[in-house]
């Protein structure tokens, strides 16, 4: 099972065993992390799952599809590696991924 780290403002650190096929957004709500809302219920129209990739994990992680490009401009602390938690399925070869959340969602 894919293992995901969470790194919240401070450098709280959490590791989270994840489902492939489950949404980061998913995997950030089901265990109550700080910063992950996730109003729309991963529908990609609020921004409120926002999270940075770890510059290390960003090409495999891949860039913004153009629908998320338009919802991450409502996003607050965007940076280049900033994606919708939403649009960000697990799999296998996410094993190991780390990203970042923002200090305060949209």
């Amino acid at each position: 099972m894919p293992k995901i780290t969470f790194v919240e403002q401070d450098g709280t650190a959490h590791t989270l065993d994840a489902e492939p096929g489950t949404s980061l957004m998913q995997l950030a709500v089901r265990n109550g992390l700080p910063s992950i809302i996730g109003e729309c219920g991963g529908n990609c129209i609020c921004s409120t799952c926002h999270l940075h990739v770890d510059a290390e994990w960003s090409q495999t992680v891949g860039p913004a599809g153009e629908e998320e490009e338009m919802t991450l401009e409502f996003a607050e602390a965007r940076v280049a590696t900033s994606r919708l938690g939403c649009q960000i399925t697990v799999t296998d070869e996410l094993d190991g991924l780390v990203v970042h959340l923002p200090e305060s969602q949209s």
